[in-house]
């Protein structure tokens, strides 16, 4: 009996500590930033992928990559989708981060009044012009690299102030403190809403340039089978996303408090990337240019810090359970272009 009664609390203590596989959930605390381009996350919690896949998911909302990607290299998150710039600068200084996917690419733009737009016709306008931006925005990347390249020093010749999110660099142009300002989706919808005009969008200036990366610490990666939990959780909902329209925005609406119509406007925007794929070329490429332009002194060592792995792994798997569906053989031919 006392033997009995010993077995039964050694299986209680391995069950509350998740021993007893598939019993329990594992925790994750998820960071994210209140965007359309962030809407797989919220699918994926809404519409159940994460706990399909025995996931407790966590969504801390931020309100810019900065702040975002600071908390996972501090392990205050386990995973975050911060831009391309914060992974790719804090790398650069040494940090110790990992990049396993993507949840989306593109989406930024500049904005202005229709005033100073109509003296905009592309980036060598913007010379000596007073450009707001968020902090670490992949975008504000993109347009100093554009800068760069028309051979207009962004240190000297233009005066571009880091501000903490979208509606503060909205306000600003609006009320002429700046004459043009950076901003992702769906804010640059909001803007035109508000009477102002896109002037560029970043895929101008850089096609096809990824965005908000997964990333985790090169620690947390060891415990792979999570993650391959999580990529799968966030495939499905890409694919929920692509054929489920209705409860897409209806999921996005839950953590973005906008009109549903704008909200449908962002998140299957021509200019938003949808793709979870890791892009490795896409963020060599995106490192090089800011490298080049600067933004950066140091070069990543990205063929470290990029572990596409998991995306295949995943990927081929959902391939094979559906030989036929052409969703998954779309991505599959899109990794061996990306990633190869």
């Amino acid at each position: 009996m006392k033997l009995s009664t010993h077995i039964k609390a050694s299986i209680a203590v391995l069950a509350l500590a998740g021993g007893i596989g598939g019993a329990f959930a594992d925790t994750l605390k998820v960071g994210y930033l209140p965007v359309t381009g962030h809407g797989k996350f919220f699918v994926a919690k809404e519409q159940g992928f994460f706990a399909k896949e025995g996931l407790d998911v966590e969504l801390i909302e931020f309100q810019n990559s900065a702040d975002g990607l600071n908390a996972v290299v501090a392990g205050k998150l386990d995973i975050g989708a911060f831009g391309t710039t914060a992974p790719v600068a804090h790398i650069s200084k040494g940090a110790k981060l990992k990049i396993i996917g993507g949840i989306m690419g593109g989406d930024a733009a500049l904005i202005a009044t229709p005033a100073n737009a109509s003296k905009i016709a592309g980036v060598a306008d913007l010379k000596g012009k007073k450009i707001a931006t968020v902090r670490m925005a992949s975008g504000d990347a993109v347009l100093r690299g554009a800068l760069k390249d028309k051979g207009i020093n962004w240190k000297t010749d233009v005066q571009i102030f880091e501000l903490k999110n979208p509606p503060a660099v909205i306000e600003a142009v609006k009320s002429g403190q700046v004459d043009a300002g950076l901003v992702w989706g769906p804010h640059d919808l909001r803007a035109e809403d508000q009477g102002l005009k896109i002037v560029i969008h970043s895929t101008d200036l850089q096609p096809g340039h990824p965005c908000c990366r997964l990333v985790v610490t090169e620690a947390s990666l060891q415990n792979q089978a999570t993650w391959e939990k999580f990529v799968r959780a966030i495939l499905k909902a890409e694919k929920f996303a692509a054929e489920n329209k209705k409860e897409t925005i209806e999921s996005i609406a839950k953590y973005i408090k906008l009109d549903q119509q704008l909200l449908w406007r962002g998140y299957y925007s021509q200019y938003l990337d949808q793709s979870t794929d890791p892009n490795v070329k896409g963020v060599k490429h995106f490192a090089d240019v800011m490298v080049n332009s600067e933004f950066i002194t140091t070069k990543p060592d990205l063929n470290a810090a990029i572990d596409a792995r998991v995306y295949e792994k995943v990927l081929n798997q959902l391939a094979k359970e559906s030989p036929n569906d052409p969703f998954w053989k779309k991505l599959q031919k899109e990794f061996k272009q990306k990633d190869a």
